[in-house]
């Protein structure tokens, strides 16, 4: 009698978008199919290794006898040396060595979010990408991808030998260049708050709500309190006394147009644009400037409203160039995880 062959399980992959509001994980077959997706808010643990060790649980309990995991990749919303990271805005310390071992996992990559988030550009679909530029792209020449969250991410995507190679940065801890007196002011203020004024420290969440604080201050509002003036007078909610600032100004910026929230998203808006312009002028983007992370979607009618694209183009002697750089904002908020898919794949391929 003839045996039946053993029946063998699909490989899995693991991927890892992490950051210090969110982290997302997702397990994938040898198909692509995505057999277990889950979010987790990140504070809510006090390190990576339980969150993970939640996440896998949570799949054997569906799974039943699943085979082991081939490769995994994390995105990590930190710089990543020697395999090992630490989360910038977490108290995360995060070993792929060691992940390998506590969770018999093949081969485990570490790469920056945004790294890992520029692999998965080319698995977006048209639906998850809106152009605020259409331009002139060149096949094959250089993209660059930003994102303003929690912090602020730039990479670098260059064609070198066949296939898109990141090129990780800490480019959201640039100096932030500010480019007129509204915005020399603002650069006073965040000075005086921080220390130092970086591009993350105005192009993020904390950022936004600190602008929104600047301009409160000098229209003779008080933040000590949660006192707005204007927001009272409107009985608008006070977006400082929110868990949530900067998602608290952004609602009421896109309800009303003519409120102090709306004057602190449009000048958010000018600087990051500005900033996206400085970004690809750095790497010549031809290729594409894609706009990612978590602020652009939730914001997306009034980035698209001018004051963005104004300041991006408002490069004195290169301004010639800039209409030639397509300028996309990413809506998909899975891209970290299709890029992190796409490394793990082809990490097990060339084991």
């Amino acid at each position: 009698m003839n045996e039946k062959p053993a029946r063998r399980n699909p490989k899995l992959f693991l991927a890892g978008d992490i950051g210090g509001t969110k982290t997302l994980l997702a397990l994938a077959d040898e198909n692509g199919q995505v057999r277990c997706e889950r979010r987790y808010a990140s504070r809510d643990y006090a390190d990576f290794t339980t969150l993970l060790r939640d996440f896998l649980r949570d799949f054997l309990r569906e799974a039943g006898n699943p085979a082991a995991i081939s490769a995994a990749c994390f995105g990590v919303a930190g710089p990543v040396d020697a395999n090992r990271s630490k989360v910038t805005n977490l108290p995360w310390l995060i070993d792929g060595p060691m992940l390998e071992q506590a969770f018999d996992i093949g081969r485990v990559e570490l790469l920056n979010d945004f790294a890992a988030a520029a692999q998965g550009i080319d698995a977006l679909s048209p639906d998850d990408l809106v152009a605020l530029q259409i331009g002139a792209p060149l096949d094959k020449a250089p993209r660059v991808i930003i994102g303003a969250g929690t912090g602020l991410g730039v990479v670098g995507l260059l064609w070198a030998d066949g296939n898109w190679r990141s090129l990780a940065s800490e480019g959201g801890h640039m100096g932030f260049a500010p480019t007129d007196e509204e915005q020399l002011a603002l650069w006073r203020f965040i000075t005086q708050r921080h220390g130092r004024a970086s591009a993350e420290r105005v192009l993020s969440g904390g950022g936004l709500t600190d602008i929104y604080r600047h301009l409160l201050h000098q229209s003779g509002g008080d933040d000590r309190g949660g006192i707005d003036k204007l927001a009272a007078i409107s009985h608008d909610p006070d977006p400082l006394l929110a868990d949530d600032p900067a998602a608290q100004i952004g609602g009421i910026a896109l309800q009303k147009p003519h409120s102090l929230a709306a004057q602190a998203v449009a000048l958010f808006s000018r600087i990051y644009g500005a900033y996206a312009g400085d970004m690809a002028l750095l790497f010549m983007a031809r290729g594409g400037v894609y706009v990612a992370g978590g602020i652009a979607p939730k914001l997306l009618p009034l980035l698209a409203s001018g004051g963005f694209m104004t300041a991006f183009a408002a490069k004195a002697e290169h301004a010639r160039l800039m209409p030639d750089f397509p300028v996309q904002v990413v809506v998909n908020e899975g891209l970290g995880l299709l890029g992190a898919l796409h490394v793990a794949t082809h990490l097990a391929a060339h084991d």
